[in-house]
């Protein structure tokens, strides 16, 4: 009898896991909670591993041209970093207002919504695409790039920023998904954007038969290709209708009412983006002064963590969907629970992370580089940051939940106070001043990130969340 209960247990597990990737009609509001969490979570795991692949991919063929390469990838993902913060704070309002329509079951101001969505995103890349290609040079020697990263690193500066356009798109159009709980299509787009990015990084960075080697200008080159046959992607299955969410042609129009409305619940999450990223430039500043390996060795380092925090990510998204949804059916006390269900799943995978962190760091930064003092380097933050993870696991639920309940201002005043009101100078401090040099900043992230982690979870329980209205 037991073995029958386990047969048809594997085959529903089986099912639902087929049901995940393949993406269903599911009314997360009304399913149980952990199906909910499961169906959501599997396909944003999935599509962020694929994106943090490449990046590790992405950095391990760019690390084969020397530290200036790799210097030259970290400097220019410090303005990339704003970008992102535009585009993820757009994205964040985005999931928010469309979860909420779902959840109301208003399917067409949800797809009006999303038209509006790409209007902005459209607006919001112009400036960036402007700044990379005309001023790349002077971007990176703001950044204290060497002589190498600037005269030759700069073209891959000019295509990822001059092209940033397909990357905004592919943010926002995939938080349209996931607000409407088609988590599967994101989660296909970013394997065939990514997919195509690894094959035509090695292609295009050291060349093969007529193919001509490109250097780091090739790396960018295949992420701009990979990311904007994703977006046609994308743009080919909105306007032809998703499990839950379809863009019409009557539809394509500017609504002022609608724009605003998501220009108002952006404005916290672009806050809350553009104070975290700007930290980082902050950062990468006080290392860039330190030295070219001090910032590959993090670039790397950073690079690992995020290839590890995809997992975590997605479950953390699949919070803000539930919240989202939840609310707009009228029951928050349902959307709390979904969060501390997932913010336990949460810290238990981050708990292993960094087990695998603090006994193998040095082997990770071994397969990236073979640079003693870069691997060294990258090995004292990766070991630094086992010490909070578990916190940082909670951090990134909660902080989502608020983000899934359209309460994007109190995230915003929160990285404000701890990432540059003690990040930044505690990271100068103990670097600089006291001359603790790269160590000082690993430390000081890890003092801010440990405190903020505790400090949201603590906001969280106080439930005011659950009254925002989008």
């Amino acid at each position: 009898m037991s073995q029958n209960n386990n047969s048809i247990t594997k085959k529903s597990t089986w099912k639902k896991l087929k049901d995940a990737i393949r993406g269903t009609n599911a009314d997360y509001t009304k399913i149980d909670i952990k199906e909910a969490i499961f169906l959501l979570a599997v396909p944003m795991i999935l599509e962020l591993i694929m994106e943090s692949t490449f990046a590790v991919v992405d950095i391990y063929f760019v690390g084969k041209l020397g530290p200036s390469a790799v210097a030259t990838v970290g400097l220019t993902e410090t303005y990339m970093f704003l970008l992102y913060s535009i585009a993820m704070g757009l994205a964040m309002a985005v999931t928010a207002i469309i979860a909420r329509r779902i959840g109301e079951k208003n399917q067409e101001d949800a797809a009006k919504s999303a038209v509006q969505s790409l209007i902005l995103a459209l607006l919001v890349s112009l400036p960036f695409s402007i700044a990379g290609i005309f001023f790349s040079k002077e971007l990176l020697l703001l950044m204290g790039g060497d002589p190498w990263v600037v005269d030759e690193g700069y073209r891959y500066t000019q295509w990822l920023l001059g092209g940033n356009m397909v990357i905004v798109f592919l943010f926002v159009i995939n938080a349209i998904f996931r607000g409407a709980g088609d988590a599967a299509i994101a989660m296909r787009v970013l394997w065939i954007a990514n997919g195509i990015n690894i094959v035509l990084d090695p292609l295009l960075i050291f060349g093969w038969g007529f193919i001509p080697a490109l250097g780091i200008e090739g790396a960018a080159i295949a992420t701009t290709i990979g990311r904007g046959i994703g977006v046609m992607t994308q743009l080919w299955i909105l306007f032809k209708g998703g499990k839950q969410i379809r863009v019409l042609r009557e539809q394509l129009q500017v609504d002022v009412k609608i724009m605003v409305n998501i220009i108002k619940t952006s404005l916290g999450g672009i806050g809350q983006m553009i104070i975290a990223m700007t930290s980082w430039i902050f950062l990468m500043r006080i290392l860039a002064d330190i030295g070219s390996e001090a910032v590959a060795g993090s670039t790397i380092a950073l690079r690992i963590m995020m290839f590890t925090l995809m997992p975590a990510w997605g479950l953390s998204n699949a919070a803000a969907t539930l919240v989202g949804q939840n609310l707009g059916a009228g029951s928050p006390e349902r959307a709390e629970q979904s969060v501390w269900k997932i913010g336990w799943y949460n810290m238990v995978f981050l708990v292993l992370v960094s087990v695998v962190y603090f006994f193998f760091n040095t082997r990770l930064m071994q397969i990236f580089s073979d640079d003693p003092k870069v691997i060294a380097i990258g090995a004292e933050w990766i070991k630094i940051l086992s010490y909070c993870y578990f916190v940082y696991g909670w951090w990134m639920v909660t902080v989502q939940a608020f983000n899934g309940a359209g309460d994007t201002r109190t995230p915003t005043k929160i990285n404000l106070v701890f990432f540059w009101l003690i990040q930044i100078p505690l990271s100068y401090l103990l670097a600089i001043y006291f001359g603790w040099e790269h160590s000082g900043v690993f430390w000081a992230v890890f003092v801010s990130e440990t405190a903020v982690g505790l400090f949201t979870l603590w906001l969280f329980t106080r439930g005011k969340w659950k009254t925002v209205t989008v």
